[in-house]
């Protein structure tokens, strides 16, 4: 049951914000595979400020290892070009006119180790934000019982509500990090 001035929806929203930035995140660490969402994170120096790739140019993977980039402006390859040597996903673009062909090459065991630890390092990102909202409101309920508007049982049904919460968030991190460690470890 909901207390009264302790709004569950919003923590929940707030903490479901930090989930869609870890799988975000997560989705733009090669496994070996060609996937276009690997290109996301690129932003190029384009018209004299920084755009994301995809408003460039078109991204796509004609091949399970290959991504191809259809750069939509022929001054823009080479700024494109650069953004996608400096991005430290280890890719070599290829060009040909005004498609840059990206060949994803295979891991290496050494190479998968710093994936995996970059994919923890995420996750412990996601898991401090998901704590400081839990934070913000355990604050929040403890602020509501001093002022005298609910009474110390309804913070306590409060605080175990936003407990249940944060502990099913912190799983939904953890699940996700495993599937992502699986994926990397795939040979």
């Amino acid at each position: 049951m909901p207390v009264d001035g302790v709004d569950l929806g919003d923590l929940e929203r707030r903490m479901q914000g930090a989930l869609s930035v870890l799988k975000t995140e997560l989705a733009g660490l090669r496994t070996g595979r060609a996937s276009s969402s690997m290109m996301d994170a690129i932003v190029v120096n384009a018209y004299g400020q920084s755009m994301p790739i995809n408003q460039v140019a078109t991204v796509s993977v004609p091949e399970p290892r290959m991504v191809a980039v259809q750069v939509w402006d022929k001054s823009m390859v080479g700024a494109v070009e650069r953004a996608i040597r400096e991005s430290n996903l280890g890719l070599n673009p290829v060009v040909d006119g005004q498609l840059l062909r990206l060949p994803i090459p295979e891991l290496n065991q050494e190479r998968r180790q710093e994936l995996i630890k970059v994919a923890h390092k995420y996750a412990e990102q996601a898991k401090v934000a998901i704590r400081h909202v839990r934070r913000d409101g355990m604050d929040m309920i403890k602020k509501l019982e001093k002022d005298g508007a609910i009474s110390q049982d309804d913070s306590r049904v409060a605080a175990d509500d936003v407990q249940k919460l944060t502990d099913r968030e912190i799983a939904e991190v953890d699940s996700m990090l495993e599937k992502k460690q699986q994926e990397i470890s795939q040979v």
